[in-house]
């Protein structure tokens, strides 16, 4: 009799991996995969419903009914889970935790038929992320691209402010325009339900900027506006597109809640555009993009002196002149000086980049992490934030808390990767856990290959894996990549716990002596 394979309605597949939900098997390129009971348990509950949320508590009813179980079950289930689904993800996680909701499955590229809840009205709530892409430039002028990017993620800012809602943050978002692919496909790389549309036209004093919320899986608009007013209304504009978005998202969320949105703004848009200006110069983060940054910031300021965005930013130039240009007290003290005076304001972005400055150039380093909690306490989905906090609690030997920021900030920006793969890469080598060391610093050189630490973490694990050639040709792209760099010099500024560093340096030492 000839085999019948399983039809696609009871398998639902991910990347290379397929589950059978009616064998309760999963495979990964044909191969079988293996997973404790429970979290294969835990993958059918979330496929029955990819993209949606599930809930802790479904999950407890469904998995362990009527059991009493230690709290943290189902996360050491969940990590086991995730670790079985690295073989395929390249770098990116499957199942995504939404905070203080849930998880649930993305990346999934067809859903299944079963119907996992009866018709009672019991299903968990669709899952409330969004990604913002990039508006196109309607002025003419791609001089202006810059000015249309700023828009976008001070939206973003606006909307991550929101405890009900996930927001993908920008450097992943921004990867996509409107138009530039499917919306469904872009849907799943982000792993995202819904996606926001728009373009911006800049003329003389007045701008007009259009606006729509999309469901990525249908392309149905779920909302649109346009907005045609004077320049100095952009801040009003800005607020008033993030707060009808979450009225079509989140229809019940309290308007106490809504009015987070409101933020301090600047007074003047000089100022602003400015800032942007800056940060995209400081995209390299190396001297020299941050020694054209400076005078932009410094004039910035000169407009608006409390500006808290300016500040944070006028301190990670310094601090990079300061560890990359040469350890001048100067440089080092004025960073301290900005980040401190950023910490004044509720710009979570500005207190996530502060807080990075001050742990490390600050002789009191340890006030940086009340800094960040601040950050995450206004917006808990802070891709800057996150990745800071992260690559600071790796290198203090915080591991629980390391791996779990970096694990959020993967899953809220799935293509802004660097700092959490480095300090997940840091965790892993603090841990002796060599292998592991070495598959995230290698994604973290493949999100910013120009960037000479991650290769510097690569050369330490290949160093500890005995794999020396290997390690040579990466050491040697380090010095390529930083002519300058040193043991000594960058313990300067991440030495704060020698049992993290000191074996790092050691092994950086043992190259030059074996043969």
């Amino acid at each position: 009799m000839a085999f019948n394979p399983k039809p696609d309605r009871d398998t639902v597949r991910f990347g290379k991996f397929v589950l059978d939900l009616v064998d309760r098997r999963l495979t990964f390129s044909g191969q079988p995969v293996k997973l404790s009971s429970r979290a294969l348990d835990i993958l059918c509950e979330l496929a029955l419903v990819p993209g949606e949320v599930v809930s802790k508590d479904r999950l407890m009813e469904k998995i362990w009914a009527g059991r009493v179980v230690e709290e943290n079950a189902i996360q050491v289930h969940v990590s086991a889970l995730r670790k079985a689904l690295e073989l395929g993800s390249a770098g990116h996680s499957y199942v995504v935790t939404v905070p203080g909701r849930g998880y649930r499955l993305v990346g999934v590229e067809n859903r299944p038929d079963t119907l996992p809840y009866s018709n009672s009205g019991d299903i968990p709530a669709r899952g409330t992320t969004v990604a913002v892409l990039r508006f196109a430039n309607l002025s003419g002028d791609s001089s202006q691209d810059y000015f249309a990017d700023g828009i976008v993620e001070d939206i973003i800012t606006g909307l991550s402010r929101i405890t009900g809602l996930s927001v993908v943050g920008s450097t992943s978002s921004l990867l996509f325009e409107a138009g530039s692919g499917d919306l469904a496909s872009i849907g799943r790389k982000l792993g995202c339900r819904y996606l926001v549309q728009g373009s911006v036209r800049k003329a003389a004093n007045r701008i007009r900027i259009t606006a729509r919320l999309v469901e990525s899986d249908t392309g149905v608009a779920l909302w649109a506006e346009r907005y045609d007013r004077r320049f100095d209304d952009i801040f009003e504009v800005q607020d008033a597109i993030a707060m009808s978005l979450i009225g079509a998202l989140e229809p019940n969320l309290r308007k106490v809640e809504i009015s987070r949105v409101r933020r301090e703004r600047p007074n003047s848009l000089d100022a602003y555009d400015l800032v942007l200006r800056a940060l995209s110069s400081m995209r390299t983060t190396m001297p020299t993009g941050a020694g054209e940054a400076i005078p932009l910031l410094e004039k910035a300021l000169e407009l608006e002196p409390d500006y808290s965005a300016a500040q944070a930013q006028l301190a990670r130039c310094f601090q990079i002149r300061f560890s990359r240009g040469g350890l001048s007290e100067a440089d080092r003290a004025t960073a301290v000086r900005y980040a401190r005076a950023a910490t004044r304001g509720d710009d979570a972005t500005a207190l996530g980049a502060a807080g990075l400055v001050i742990w490390f150039a600050d002789p009191d380093f340890s006030d940086a992490f009340e800094v960040f909690r601040r950050a995450l306490s206004i917006s808990p989905s802070n891709i800057v934030a996150l990745g800071n906090s992260a690559f600071a609690h790796a290198f203090m030997g915080d591991r629980q808390s390391a791996l779990e920021l970096a694990q959020h900030a993967l899953e809220v920006s799935p293509f802004d990767t660097l700092i959490a793969h480095m300090a997940i890469a840091v965790t892993e080598l603090y841990a002796n856990r060599f292998d592991e060391a070495l598959k995230a610093a290698a994604r973290a050189v493949e999100a910013n290959p120009s960037f000479s630490v991650p290769h510097v973490l690569q050369t330490i694990a290949l160093v500890r894996l005995g794999r020396i050639e290997e390690a040579r040709s990466a050491a040697e792209r380090v010095l390529n990549l930083d002519p300058t760099f040193t043991m000594p010099v960058w313990s300067v500024t991440v030495r704060k716990n020698p049992a993290v560093f000191d074996p790092m340096a050691q092994a950086w030492s043992e190259l030059a002596t074996r043969s």
